[in-house]
């Protein structure tokens, strides 16, 4: 089986796990929980978001975040902005990377930007533009690729359209991302087929839900067709409040595990991702999602007891 020797880890968990959330983590325990997974090893570390606070409320202190929290040596961080003011408050942060937030649906794009695909790229082009000449570099997300809660099925030439569009206006990667969690093995290597077409897969990265339990099958999928880059959310946090029944992001946890048993290398600490999500669970309701997580976390239950892991 051809599968990468090393893969890149995006942490979106500070982002995209608790942008939906009505009672936020505090600004100093988001900022505790980004420093746990910095210390953690994760490479790619997503912030926050730039964005009006009456849109997302949960992201309003995102500059207090960047502000706060310890850079680690060989980390890149990052936040997502969707326009000039927003790249213009990131930068003042001292973020040197942003993301911007595109969708391979226009329905899907209304409800979550307020802008059409065209429209949207319009204002992406101004921020990559601005951001290229303050030598910060912009990653871009095309969400709703596997289906859009919305419209639903969304051609993959389509997917491989605006990717293109995106790299051309001069985004380092792409993160193709399934948001409502549909993907399944067979529609990702559909996927890839029709982007390996026509951009080199070294540039896009993977975004995947497992709303419905296929997201590290999917990972695999990704990974036999050439992609070695993915997102994941520590603890399995989040979703996004304009994708109806988006929960489920990936969780880090799980998808370390998974590589570290394939002897594929990320640099990212296992039983420090654990520490990070133990820390924030308490301030999200308690319960996170991570099959690894609850297993790590049983056992230390069980040998706290005296009896043998199972």
């Amino acid at each position: 089986m051809r599968l990468p020797p090393r893969v890149t880890l995006v942490e979106v968990g500070p982002r995209d796990g608790l942008q939906d959330r009505s009672s936020p983590p505090s600004t100093a325990d988001k900022i505790a929980f980004i420093d746990r997974l910095s210390e953690a090893g994760v490479p790619v570390v997503e912030v926050g978001a730039f964005v009006h606070p009456r849109r997302v409320p949960a992201m309003a202190d995102s500059e207090a975040v960047a502000l706060g929290i310890a850079r680690r040596p060989g980390t890149r961080y990052s936040a997502l902005v969707p326009n000039l003011r927003g790249l213009a408050r990131a930068l003042g942060a001292g973020l040197r990377e942003v993301s911007v937030f595109g969708a391979a649906s226009e329905a899907f794009s209304l409800q979550n930007i307020n802008h059409g695909i065209a429209d949207a790229l319009a204002r992406f082009n101004d921020v990559i533009r601005e951001a290229g000449a303050a030598g910060v570099g912009v990653r871009g997300y095309l969400s709703t690729a596997f289906g859009c809660p919305y419209e639903g099925e969304v051609p993959a030439a389509r997917v491989a359209e605006l990717t293109d569009e995106l790299l051309q206006m001069g985004v380092f990667e792409v993160a193709v991302s399934d948001t409502i969690g549909v993907a399944h093995p067979g529609q990702v290597w559909r996927v890839l087929e029709a982007l390996q077409a026509r951009v080199p897969l070294d540039r896009v990265a993977m975004h995947f839900h497992d709303s419905r339990g296929t997201a590290l099958a999917n990972v695999l999928a990704a990974m036999q067709a050439g992609v070695a880059t993915f997102d994941a959310s520590c603890g399995g946090l989040g979703g996004c409040p304009y994708a109806p029944g988006a929960s489920g992001n990936l969780a880090t946890e799980d998808l370390v595990y998974m590589l570290d048993g394939l002897g594929i290398e990320t640099g990212v600490s296992l039983r420090g991702l654990v520490a990070a999500s133990a820390f924030i669970a308490p301030h999200v309701g308690g319960d996170l999602p991570s099959r690894y997580l609850k297993a790590s976390q049983a056992a230390d239950r069980r040998r706290q007891d005296g009896r043998p892991d199972a």
